[in-house]
């Protein structure tokens, strides 16, 4: 979530974030493990190519008025879910809050968690 797609040529990958994304997932799945960290954005190809119960842990995961920080793709909490993420990982917009319970309870209820 960190990285874009101009910024992977540097770590001598040569192709998009997804497809990079698609490789690795496949890769993970095929040795044995049940998912990967992956940004939300690539949930919905990594659903239909691994299946369901394949895991998905999204960082990079920002409150709509939040700021981006260092990450490049991000999407809201509620996005995620609908994208497909299993767990979000969702750290600065809370931890660097002025009220952290609160910025939780904002996000619980975007969610629908009361």
């Amino acid at each position: 979530t960190s990285m874009s797609d101009e910024e992977l040529p540097a770590v001598g990958v040569d192709s998009t974030a997804g497809e990079q994304v698609s490789r690795l997932a496949r890769l993970a799945a095929d040795c044995g493990m049940d998912g990967v960290v992956c940004s939300a954005q690539e949930a919905p190809v990594l659903r239909e190519q691994q299946g369901e119960q394949f895991v998905l842990v999204t960082p990079g995961i920002r409150p709509a008025e939040s700021s981006m920080d260092d990450q490049s793709r991000v999407v809201t909490p509620s996005q995620a879910m609908a994208l497909g993420s299993h767990y979000l990982v969702i750290g600065r917009p809370i931890t660097r809050s002025d009220d952290p319970l609160a910025a939780l309870e904002k996000i619980n209820m975007e969610l629908g968690c009361q």
